[in-house]
């Protein structure tokens, strides 16, 4: 390891563990080589979101849902 690195490194673990969390999200995230795919993802979200949110789709519940996933593989 560099002395930077581990320099940092003690920076960070001085950080509260959300803030630690938050810096790794970023990190992770910025290591992601396909923006696009990430960008798509997030207007399928939306688009799913706007859905349920206007009424053209119901959810269903977790259980329900699980049910019917067993059910249709036996």
């Amino acid at each position: 390891m560099s002395t930077q690195f581990e320099i940092l490194q003690a920076e960070v673990l001085k950080l509260v563990p959300a803030d630690r969390a938050l810096l790794a999200e970023h990190i992770i995230a910025s290591l992601d080589e396909d923006n696009e795919i990430e960008s798509a993802w997030a207007v399928e979200v939306e688009r799913r979101v706007d859905e349920i949110e206007n009424g053209t789709v119901v959810g269903m519940p977790f259980e329900e849902v699980i049910a019917q996933a067993r059910a249709s593989l036996k």
